[in-house]
């Protein structure tokens, strides 16, 4: 269904600490910086982008937006939550942990990214 996701920053050198070191935590490489200055991540056949608005405004988040990324496992969740802390995300909601709904049962971590952008990490448990 999708091909890409993309999130606007305004420091694209504080988005590339998180990022990168999300991304890291995942098993995934740093960015790739493409000819008009984007960050490129590739991992697991996903893409995803971060980049200065087009448009030359300040970037904006998403209200009711989360971008979710996959992890192998609660470690790996945590690994994630701790290294967006480090690189200058913010956690936020409920801490990382198990969450039991509608059959359900998954392990997530929310954080907000430098500019605001709320992502999280999940592993589907059995």
């Amino acid at each position: 269904m999708y091909s890409h996701n993309m999130v606007g920053a305004n420091d694209l050198e504080a988005a590339r600490k998180f990022y990168d070191a999300t991304f890291q935590a995942l098993g995934g490489r740093p960015a790739i910086e493409d000819e008009k200055g984007r960050l490129i991540y590739l991992h697991n056949g996903g893409i995803f982008l971060v980049t200065a608005p087009i448009d030359g405004q300040p970037a904006t988040v998403g209200n009711g937006c989360t971008i979710g990324f996959a992890a192998a496992n609660p470690e790996q969740a945590d690994a994630w939550h701790q290294a967006g802390v480090g690189a200058g995300g913010t956690s936020i909601e409920d801490p990382p942990g198990v969450r039991e709904g509608n059959g359900m049962k998954m392990y997530l971590a929310y954080l907000r990214d430098p500019t605001g952008n709320k992502v999280c990490v999940m592993h589907r448990m059995a």
